[in-house]
């Protein structure tokens, strides 16, 4: 590539992003106008952005103070929410890949796992909490059986999809080449499933971010969960807002997280 063509590519990218980081500023911008518009409209029982901001500086100013069992800093709070979300999503995919493979390379293994997915796939997050306190004796224990048990179901689907789509010219040559098990697996399944592994992981994430807050309402402790519904036991909507803005926040990085490695991992880049 010469260097007016890699100028032109920077300058296009350049201009990529300044437009993606004014779509960005202007969508929050229409966000805040519809929620002040709505806080107005409720005579101030819900607050509006600014006094919702004025609370957001108190939280962040000091976010890892830890003043007893039931008053922690925010990040702490945020903190060991990712540290169970991480724990589960770990589990749910080493589970959900090998089990997706099973799925999609066997005729056996398809009819097999497929009805057990099926049955397991549509139960409620929160109908597993009592399940994971009787097995696990712990809430927080618990917390991390749900992540696991509900994050799977993307991974394996997207997983068995990507195994079972793998061309025959693929399957022929391996077969030509004499390739064993552990190798077709290794040369063939997972580099062609790699973008379809990747989306059922982004998917499976955002599932497990999603049931945390819901699951750490129930197990009470710490977390980002019990942090809202404590601010709401305390009548402070600002804190609830807060706490809504952040893990929202956090949910769009680990989404952007996985579509970086999707367009890292596509066949468009290989």
């Amino acid at each position: 590539m010469s260097t007016s063509e890699m100028k032109a590519v920077l300058q296009y990218k350049t201009i990529e992003l300044i437009k993606n980081i004014g779509y960005f500023v202007a969508g929050l911008v229409v966000l805040g106008l519809v929620w002040e518009f709505v806080s107005r409209r409720l005579a101030g029982e819900l607050p509006g952005p600014l006094a919702t901001w004025e609370v957001f500086k108190g939280l962040i100013e000091e976010p890892f103070y830890d003043y007893g069992p039931n008053d922690k800093g925010i990040g702490l709070q945020l903190l060991s929410s990712l540290s169970r979300v991480g724990m589960g999503f770990l589990l749910g995919s080493l589970v959900a890949i090998p089990a997706g493979i099973l799925m999609g390379a066997s005729k056996v293994g398809m009819k097999l796992l497929n009805p057990i997915v099926q049955i397991l796939r549509p139960v409620s997050p929160l109908a597993w909490f009592p399940i994971g306190l009787v097995a696990f004796q712990s809430a927080s224990s618990s917390t991390v059986f749900v992540i696991f048990i509900t994050s799977l179901w993307p991974t394996l689907i997207n997983t068995a999809f990507g195994v079972s789509s793998i061309p025959d010219d693929h399957k022929n040559v391996a077969k030509a080449f004499g390739f064993s098990k552990i190798k077709y697996i290794f040369k063939v399944i997972l580099p062609y499933s790699l973008p379809h592994i990747i989306t059922g992981l982004k998917l499976s994430v955002g599932v497990a971010w999603l049931v945390i807050v819901a699951a750490e309402m129930l197990s009470g402790g710490i977390g980002i969960g019990f942090f809202v519904w404590d601010s709401w036991n305390a009548l402070s909507l600002e804190r609830v807002l807060a706490a809504i803005l952040i893990i929202g926040t956090v949910g769009l990085l680990l989404d952007k997280f996985f579509s970086l490695l999707q367009t890292k991992f596509s066949y468009d880049k290989k």
